[in-house]
């Protein structure tokens, strides 16, 4: 069992950054894929980004490519979420979830743990 819990969140003007984390317990070490999803009132959870259990690979939607770094370190258990240069279309609450396999995936039928959301809101 895993649990997850995300900070970071808040209200940014547009072209602001913010960094995300999320802290894992429970199951702890670089034998498990996580990502982020974000979801967005009336819409379906959509991958932001996962990264691999050592944190040598990872996979972004093409939204946010160039402008979101996902990256762990595992001597903290700890994932984070860069995100720079903000859209006001980014405004969601972004999910932090982990997998039992050490690839992610970008559906959410590929990760077995979830937190509970932090909002982001980018308005003027």
């Amino acid at each position: 069992q895993v649990q997850l819990v995300e900070s970071g969140g808040g209200l940014v003007q547009p072209g602001g950054s913010l960094r995300l984390s999320c802290a894992a317990s429970g199951r702890t070490g670089r034998d498990f894929a996580m990502g982020w999803f974000r979801q967005s009132p009336g819409l379906v959870r959509e991958f932001v980004a996962g990264i691999t259990g050592t944190g040598a690979r990872y996979w972004y939607a093409d939204s946010v490519k160039g402008r979101f770094t996902i990256s762990r370190d595992n001597t903290r258990n700890t994932m984070y979420l860069q995100m720079n240069t903000l859209k006001p279309e980014d405004t969601a609450v972004y999910y932090c979830a982990a997998s039992d396999g050490s690839i992610p995936g970008v559906g959410v039928g590929s990760y077995a743990y979830w937190g509970q959301g932090t909002q982001v809101t980018v308005s003027s």
